[in-house]
């Protein structure tokens, strides 16, 4: 995943690439686009290139994500308030742009969440690790448990350390080691990306449904 959330190869992460690739110059994304749309067309009457990759970044280029994307970045280049060059000025509009897009899907900053650790455990279920090519997050918060009554963690939230540790890029044993092994008050650095674990989820569902034998 990267600074979305999003997984690197999801269509609208290569939208997303595609269009800030080009928010460095002036304002001429739709002008760029079709011009590289043109240029696709006739590069996919050409037999020896891979027709299929270039019918997926063509559907990209379409695509009204990147078109949204587009607008967006119109707008904040058109309000933005900053003297200096045109590529100074384009290049804070590219960063503010990615800023604004991370909001608009549930990403927050991160924040402090301490809780008391008892015989009956934190009370809350982790998944996702290194090894699933994922960040860890809090899957279940476990109804009347530790975090339940403390509140303050949420379903969604991203683990990114415990006890001052990081578990950023971590399997996922390591995460529930360092759980399991704190003592008194286990302090959490978590942030809220919601819409991330759901994706996650969607995709592990997925996979259990291809391992399941057929009948």
């Amino acid at each position: 995943t990267n600074q979305l959330g999003w997984p690197i190869d999801s269509p609208r992460y290569l939208s997303f690439c595609v269009c800030y690739s080009i928010m460095s110059q002036p304002l001429t994304l739709q002008r760029d686009i079709n011009r590289a749309i043109e240029l696709l067309d006739n590069l996919l009457k050409c037999p020896s290139l891979q027709p299929a990759k270039l019918a997926a970044l063509q559907r990209i280029l379409q695509s009204d994500f990147l078109n949204m994307v587009r607008e967006g970045y119109e707008h904040i280049y058109h309000v933005v308030d900053m003297a200096g060059p045109e590529e100074v000025r384009a290049s804070a509009t590219a960063k503010a742009t990615v800023a604004a897009f991370a909001a608009s899907e549930g990403h927050a900053h991160p924040r402090i969440v301490e809780l008391p650790k008892t015989d009956e455990g934190l009370g809350f279920n982790v998944m996702g690790g290194k090894e699933q090519n994922s960040p860890i997050y809090i899957s279940r918060i476990i109804p009347g448990g530790v975090a339940h009554r403390h509140g303050g963690l949420k379903r969604g939230d991203q683990l990114l350390s415990v006890n001052g540790v990081s578990v950023e890029n971590e399997h996922h044993e390591k995460a529930v080691e360092l759980l399991k092994s704190a003592q008194g008050t286990v302090r959490l650095v978590v942030r809220y990306t919601p819409k991330v674990l759901d994706e996650m989820e969607a995709r592990f569902d997925k996979q259990k449904t291809r391992r399941r034998p057929q009948n």
